[in-house]
């Protein structure tokens, strides 16, 4: 295969009670029929509150099965949330019963295959610096797979941001959640070096960007469903509902800032009536 096309979506945050949600994953769906890629990837918060409401995911997946070839990870709201070095302890954090609830529906929460000269790999950034079983069992797993990469680039998928700019961030109390938390952060950049690390996709933040850090991409896709206000969260890049689409080759990739026509900027708040 010398070229391989993805489309990525995140944060589609789905359940039965928001149909807003639902029509902007409509569009979503009616937009990447008429592009037809190679696969689809959901990179997270696939649904509302996969913790406390199996039907959500159920109806996630419902939705999801309309679309070509699609793989999954999970987001803070499908398994629950990691610590952070600072600030306070989840109110919902991740467990291995969430874990496994998520991939009774949707079958994985990590994954690596091999396209057009390409090594695909997505992580599941949840159960990062948690202590549990499936955390230490993830690393053990992605040094195998980085090892068997056989010198190909890497395009590296999970939830959360490695970073905000630089591997070097601090984590700071009102940002933390963000972002891959300490240590774990550094032990997963210091495995990458070992690689031809190009891309890291992510989402999670609800606002696209697009950055450089040396000679690897970083790029967040935006919420699927919804946008979060300024006055609930500051401006990084850009509030807006969309996806991302790539397209591989052997020498490099391209990427397409897209949005599916029909989408609607909904916004938290007015998701639950708020002024």
């Amino acid at each position: 295969m010398s070229e391989f096309r993805l489309i990525q979506i995140s944060d589609t945050h789905l359940a039965r009670r928001l149909p807003d949600l639902t029509d902007n994953f409509h569009r979503l769906s009616e937009y990447i029929d008429t592009r037809r890629p190679d696969l689809v990837v959901n990179s997270g918060d696939v649904a509302f509150d996969g913790p406390t409401s199996a039907d959500d995911l159920e109806f996630a997946r419902t939705l999801h099965d309309a679309l070509p070839a699609c793989r999954y990870l999970p987001g803070n709201h499908d398994i629950g949330d990691n610590p952070t070095q600072v600030g306070p302890a989840p109110t919902q954090p991740a467990t291995e019963r969430h874990r496994l609830n998520f991939l009774g529906v949707f079958d994985e929460d990590r994954w690596r295959f091999d396209a057009a000269g390409w090594c695909f790999i997505g992580l599941n950034s949840l159960v990062m610096n948690t202590g549990l079983v499936s955390e230490a069992e993830q690393f053990e797993w992605l040094a195998s797979e980085l090892a068997s990469s056989g010198g190909k680039p890497v395009a590296l998928f999970l939830h959360k941001p490695l970073y905000l700019n630089s591997p070097a961030d601090p984590e700071l109390e009102a940002t933390a959640i963000r972002y891959v938390p300490m240590p774990a952060r550094s032990r997963l950049v210091e495995m990458l070096r070992a690689v031809d690390l190009r891309l890291v996709a992510s989402g999670h933040v609800h606002q696209r960007r697009d950055f450089t850090f040396r000679h690897i991409r970083h790029v967040w896709a935006p919420s699927a469903g919804f946008i979060i206000s300024d006055k609930r969260q500051e401006v990084i890049g850009v509030k807006e509902v969309g996806l991302v689409e790539y397209r591989f080759q052997p020498d490099g990739f391209e990427v397409l800032h897209a949005r599916a026509p029909g989408q609607v900027d909904v916004d938290l708040d007015s998701l639950f009536g708020k002024n």
